[in-house]
Parts: C-alpha cells; sequence; structure tokens
C-alpha cells in the first residue's frame, strides 16, 4: 500500500488480480461502475443508463465533488440558442479556431473539432436533464464571473487579439440559471437525473484497489464503505460537507476536519467486492490535495490555494496508474489570478520583482497566472497610478461586485497598497528596479497614446497613460493572503480520444477502464479557461458511458447467439 504526506488522501492499493472471476464472492454486480460521482460520473452515468446499462456510482462522499463547488459555467459555442438569442452568430469552426489556441495541441485536431460539433448538442443535453441556461450578458466587459441575473458572458481571450483568430469572437461562457455559485445548481439536476434514470448510488464509498484478471483485463474495485446510517457514516458526511464549506475562509482549519474524516474511513470502512461486467470509468477529479503529486510533479504551485474538493486527491489518477495506465499533463496547473473585476485593474501594469512588465494585462485570470507562477516564482505587483486607483475603488464599491471581487481589491488599494510619490520613490518601496519600472511604464504610455505598439499586445481600450502620481502598487503574488491565488491540477490519465479507454505504456487501451473529466487528459488539460472543464465533463463522461454501454450490447449479443446456435 502506498503512504502518503495527506492522511485525508484514499490510500490506493495494488490490484487484486484473480484467475476465476466466477470464483470470486462479489458483494455487487452491475454493468458499469463510475468511481465518482460529480459532473463527468454523472454524465457518464445517464449516457450509459439511456443505453440500457446497468450502472452503479461510487462516491467517497456523497457525490458534487469539484463541480458541485464550481461557478456552474459551460463553455459552448458553435451557435448555442443562446447566443443567437444575443445577437451572436458562432460556428463550430471560429470555436475551433479559438480553442485551438488555447488547448496547443492536448488533443488531436479531430477530437478538437468533434468537441466544437457536438458542442450545441451537448448543451442542448444538457437542458433535457433540466440545467437552464439563458442569454442575458454582464453590462461593463470582461469579468471573471458575472453577477446575479447575467448567464452569458466571455469566460476566456476570446476579446484579446492576440488569442482570436480571424472569425468573430464570441461569448461561449454559459452560467447555469441560479443564485449565487451555480455549481451546485448544475449538479443537483445532474444528480436527479442520475436518480431518474435509474442509477443506482454508492455513497460514503472510496474504491482502493481494482480488481483485474490474468491478462490484466479491469473486473470491478474493491470499494470501502462507511457503515449505512451509522453514527460514523452521519459525522463522515457533516465533517466532509463543513470542510467543503468553510475552505475559503479557513484552509487549515478545513485540512483538520480533512483528517477526521480520513480516521473515520480507516476505523469504520469496511470493503465491498463490486463486479462490473462492461467496464470501469474512473471520474474522481484532480489531485489539488495530494500534496505528494503537488510536490512530485508540478513543485512550483505548492504554495497556491486549492481549487476542488476534499476528493481531487489523485486516486482516480492514481487506480489507473496502479494498472498501467499512464499519466500525462501531470505538471500542468492552472494559476487563476484574475484582476478583473475591478474593470480597470486592467488598464493598470503587471510587472514583477524587479519592475519588468511580463504579459498582457487584459488577459483571462489562468493565462496571467501561470506565467506569474512558472516565470516569476509567484511575485508580481499591479502598478496603478492615483486617477486609476480613484476609480478602481469606486468600481468595487459600486459595481455590483461578488464579495470575492469587490472584498479583497479594497483591501488590497486600501490597507495593503503600497504607495510612492513618483515612480523611483514606489520602486524604493517595493524592492524594484527604478530604472526598469520607469522603462515599464514609459513603454506603456506611449502605447496608450499611440506612439508605438503595446510591447505585449494590449488592445488599445486596454491601454490608459500612468503619469498622475502618488503610484501605487498592490501585491498579486501568490503569499498575500489577503488575495489568494488559486490553483487546479489539469493533467491527467492517457485515454483512447474516440471512446475513453484508459491507455497503457504501449498506447493499447487497458480492458475494462475508462475515465473522463480531469481524471482525464482532456480538452483543459493545457490552459484552462471558464467553463472548459465543465464542458469536457459532458464530453467525455458521454463519451465513456456510451463505449462501456456498447460493450453491454456486445455481450448480450454474444449471449443471445450463443442461446440460439
Amino acid at each position: 500500500m502506498a503512504t502518503f504526506d495527506d492522511s485525508f488522501c484514499t490510500p490506493i492499493q495494488t490490484p487484486l488480480q484473480v484467475a476465476d472471476s466466477g470464483a470470486l464472492v462479489w458483494d455487487e454486480h452491475c454493468d458499469v461502475l463510475i468511481i465518482g460521482w460529480g459532473a463527468a460520473g454523472a454524465c457518464a452515468a445517464l449516457e450509459a443508463r439511456a443505453q440500457g446499462a446497468d450502472v452503479l456510482i461510487a462516491d467517497r462522499f456523497t457525490g458534487g465533488g469539484a463541480s458541485a463547488k464550481s461557478g456552474g459555467v459551460v463553455y459552448a459555442g458553435g451557435g448555442t440558442r443562446h447566443q443567437q438569442a444575443a445577437g451572436y452568430n458562432d460556428t463550430p469552426e471560429a470555436m475551433f479556431d479559438y480553442l485551438k489556441h488555447e488547448t496547443r495541441n492536448v488533443v488531436s485536431d479531430d477530437t478538437l473539432r468533434r468537441f466544437c460539433a457536438d458542442s450545441v448538442s451537448n448543451l442542448q443535453w444538457l437542458e433535457s436533464h433540466g440545467a437552464p441556461y439563458g442569454h442575458r450578458m454582464p453590462p461593463g466587459g470582461k469579468t471573471s464571473y458575472p453577477p446575479d441575473g447575467y448567464f452569458l458572458y466571455y469566460s476566456g481571450n476570446e476579446l484579446v487579439p492576440q488569442h482570436g483568430g480571424p472569425l468573430p469572437p464570441a461569448p461561449r461562457g454559459h452560467r447555469t440559471v441560479g443564485k449565487g455559485q451555480c455549481g451546485a445548481v448544475l449538479y443537483g439536476h445532474l444528480k436527479a437525473a442520475c436518480l431518474r434514470a435509474g442509477a443506482r448510488p454508492l455513497l460514503q464509498a472510496a474504491a482502493k484497489r481494482l480488481v483485474v484478471d490474468a491478462q490484466g483485463c479491469v473486473l470491478g474495485a474493491e470499494i470501502w464503505c462507511m457503515p449505512p446510517d451509522s453514527a460514523q457514516a452521519q459525522l463522515h458526511a457533516r465533517l466532509a460537507a463543513r470542510a467543503e464549506r468553510l475552505q475559503n475562509f479557513a484552509p487549515g482549519y478545513c485540512r483538520k476536519l480533512r483528517e477526521r474524516v480520513g480516521q473515520l474511513e480507516r476505523n469504520f470502512a469496511r470493503p465491498r467486492l463490486v463486479r462490473a461486467r462492461s467496464g470501469v470509468i474512473l471520474s474522481t477529479g484532480g489531485f489539488i490535495f495530494n500534496r505528494e503529486l503537488i510536490k512530485r510533479h508540478a513543485p512550483k504551485f505548492q504554495r497556491n490555494f486549492k481549487v476542488g474538493a476534499t476528493g481531487c486527491d489523485g486516486s482516480g489518477l492514481r487506480l489507473g496508474t496502479s494498472v498501467g495506465g499512464q499519466g500525462s499533463g501531470l505538471e500542468r496547473v492552472s494559476a487563476w489570478r484574475f484582476i478583473n473585476p475591478p474593470y480597470s485593474w486592467h488598464k493598470g501594469l503587471v510587472v514583477n520583482r524587479e519592475g519588468r512588465r511580463f504579459c498582457n494585462e487584459e488577459v483571462y485570470g489562468a493565462t496571467l497566472g501561470q506565467p506569474l507562477m512558472e516565470e516569476q516564482g509567484g511575485k508580481a505587483w499591479l502598478v496603478l497610478d492615483a486617477p486609476l486607483r480613484k476609480k478602481a475603488i469606486r468600481e468595487a464599491l459600486f459595481g455590483g461586485y461578488w464579495w470575492f471581487q469587490s472584498f479583497p481589491a479594497l483591501a488590497l488599494m486600501l490597507f495593503k497598497v503600497r504607495k510612492g510619490k513618483h515612480l523611483s520613490e514606489l520602486a524604493a518601496i517595493t524592492g524594484m528596479n527604478a530604472t526598469v519600472l520607469r522603462e515599464s511604464v514609459l513603454a506603456a504610455n506611449a502605447a496608450a497614446r499611440g506612439e508605438a505598439p503595446d510591447p505585449f499586445g494590449k488592445s488599445p481600450g486596454g491601454r490608459q497613460v500612468l503619469n498622475h502620481g502618488p503610484f501605487y502598487a498592490v501585491d498579486i503574488s501568490v503569499t498575500n493572503p489577503v488575495f489568494p491565488l488559486g490553483a487546479l491540477t489539469l493533467g491527467g490519465l492517457r485515454v483512447d480520444e474516440d471512446n475513453g479507454a484508459v491507455l497503457d505504456g504501449n498506447g493499447l487501451a487497458i480492458p475494462g477502464l475508462y475515465a473522463a473529466g480531469r481524471t482525464a487528459l482532456g480538452i483543459p488539460s493545457h490552459l484552462y479557461i471558464s467553463g472548459l472543464s465543465l464542458a469536457d465533463c459532458v464530453f467525455s463522461g458521454r463519451r465513456a458511458g456510451a463505449a462501456a454501454a456498447r460493450l453491454v450490447d456486445q455481450q448480450q449479443q454474444a449471449f443471445a447467439r450463443e442461446t440460439t446456435s
């Protein structure tokens, strides 16, 4: 058994190999076993059930995972009815052209084209299962997340000249209609749809090892379950729910809660063997909560605030690799440094510790966070002049932003800001190189006046001359506790892009094993943009569910031939 620094991470054991599956006493039987009941697992279950498969869904907690904690944004385009209602004539070609730039060949062109071509129908499929969408767009330009009442927006870099192509940009962030953070709304509809469809849940049940035959075919899994309806199970559920609810406010306390959850599982959970006649689908999310895996694969991101849920401990990845699956892109982590809203912030300058500008400030938060973490050691400043700071404070106070957008911005500009009467004084206070900072500001000012191109391709609307002191430096570093720099993992198991089957080191499918969502390498595995992960959960979840269900049909046909011959 592997050991882990994080005592709340599911310990994954070496596979249980059996010579004869019939000789093993199984506690449960199903056609398709899905491990992880977030959005990807739910979509896999719905697709498999629609094709007649008997589906069992096991979840370490009570379902939802990172999907339920998300903003509920689905990246969809190519001409959805909501885009059309808002007056945008998007096409699959335009969507492909944009995503080709962002995904950087992390999947094949054929797969990306299929993702774009299926986008309209996948959103309609979500709507058919009860998830509502709308076409109202927020005023005021770009935002990291739209206010209540607005459900369609530019959720990536579509409006940034360097990231767009020759085709017109279109808003593709479809936020599920609801109040607040709408991931719980979307997941609630998916969960209810799974239950209506007849998928069987097995909750508070953590998969610790796979069961394989002598040829390496995956037959099922050993799942450790908390005693149903026991006092221990009820405590387990309360502690786990509290850890998710308070993670943003007290991560240290929540870590202790998770450790208690892990201890309850070690003391009281008991194993059940589940036979999956047609396949096992791994959909447990990423591994941002597994410190050992982060240290091994993405050490530059150890200080980031964790975006995800307790179940994002890499258990699906580790189950897959335990039977020969191959991880890929595990070094890819999406770090989120959003500086919009306040809307005026992106008109300032982001500089490193020297005072040197290193990015286009109007890009999507993960596009900014990547070089900040990878190239700048997680340290950076946002430089504003007096008029721009005053305008940004007014926006944060009266702009109708979410609390998590306005409160940190106000705290940074009013209480945690560095101030200098002129640039050289600001440089001295912050430790920047005065000459380098001055050159950065002068070059940006020349671009804002139209005297030269912007060194980083900022659009004319995003430029502003900064020449009215005093000047201010806002600390946007990963170490600033007032302004957490969140991160989630992007890599996963290599899969056959036609069916989601997990691949071994030779590129061959491991019989009976599939992966979906953040457990698998997929569309968002190079660089994240809002909504792309949930959209991939639908795309890859349905793909894996359909592939596993096809085996059920093939087995039934083979059985029918045998009985009639």
